[in-house]
């Protein structure tokens, strides 16, 4: 197993592991999450002559548990960090609210960001105004002690309609174990009941980069899922891709369908970053 490095930001360190040689891409996971997530996604990436790095949310997997900001601003604030430390750009992969944070970055430094990867993103809020202070509610009991933990993987287990994968159980037992920590259940809860997508939509005209959405036509967390599909890729523009027998984890559901198109948006947007600079560079 391979030591994550650890990237200091204000509050604490992002936990990071970095494969490969070539143009850069950056995968972050969504909510209670960890980048083991992405390992049927690795491989096609790697194979395809890109450096993958992969980061931890704050307070999740092996970043630092001492955190008391969380949300879309401040992981797009982090992966901004990692982008300005690089020293590169990179096509942004992210999963949920990781994908909602990416938007945020590529808007802010679209000169860091080469593409967009969006996975079952948050590009707006879901559901009436009323029931967001509910659902703040419910994540402060469903993630309380001593049963946050449980709950939490049972949730993550029903946010996997259609086909799994078939290491869905020993990921779910990673991130219960994870949990068994109470600093890193309290990470949870707190980003839990501090996300706040409104920030997105104003985002989303200042989005530049190629971008690829991904749904699971299963995904129980849109009303819709195709036609939610249909309205992003047409605030961005994006190429859009409905998975069959998919929830809210197609690159890990889906891998045979969903890592091809991965890697063709990674070569397209990194050969569309490097001809813009050279035509800058020639003007």
């Amino acid at each position: 197993m391979t030591t994550p490095d650890l990237f200091a930001r204000p509050g604490g360190r992002i936990a990071t592991t970095s494969r490969g040689t070539g143009p850069l891409v950056v995968a972050v996971p969504g909510m209670g999450d960890t980048t083991s997530v992405y390992r049927d996604l690795a491989g096609p990436v790697l194979d395809a002559g890109f450096r993958l790095v992969l980061a931890d949310l704050r307070g999740h997997g092996a970043s630092d548990t001492t955190f008391r900001e969380h949300g879309d601003e401040a992981t797009a604030a982090d992966l901004v960090a990692l982008l300005e430390h690089a020293g590169e750009p990179a096509v942004l992969v992210g999963n949920s609210m990781s994908a909602s944070a990416a938007v945020l970055a590529a808007a802010q430094r679209p000169d860091l960001v080469a593409g967009l990867v969006l996975i079952c993103p948050f590009l707006r809020p879901t559901g009436p105004r009323w029931a967001a202070p509910l659902l703040r509610g419910l994540f402060r009991v469903l993630l309380a002690r001593p049963w946050g933990a449980r709950a939490w993987t049972a949730f993550y287990g029903h946010l996997n309609r259609g086909r799994t994968a078939p290491w869905l159980t020993e990921h779910l037992g990673e991130l219960r174990a994870r949990l068994a920590d109470p600093a890193r259940l309290a990470q949870l809860r707190r980003l839990a009941v501090s996300l706040d997508h409104s920030v997105v939509p104003p985002a989303l005209p200042r989005v530049s980069a190629p971008t690829l959405v991904v749904v699971g036509e299963l995904d129980p967390d849109y009303r819709d899922p195709a036609a939610e599909l249909t309205w992003m890729a047409g605030q961005l523009p994006a190429e859009a891709f409905l998975v069959p027998r998919a929830g809210h984890y197609p690159h890990a559901q889906r891998p045979d369908l969903v890592a091809p198109r991965v890697v063709e948006l990674v070569q397209r947007a990194h050969r569309a970053h490097r001809a813009a600079r050279t035509g800058s560079a020639g003007a």
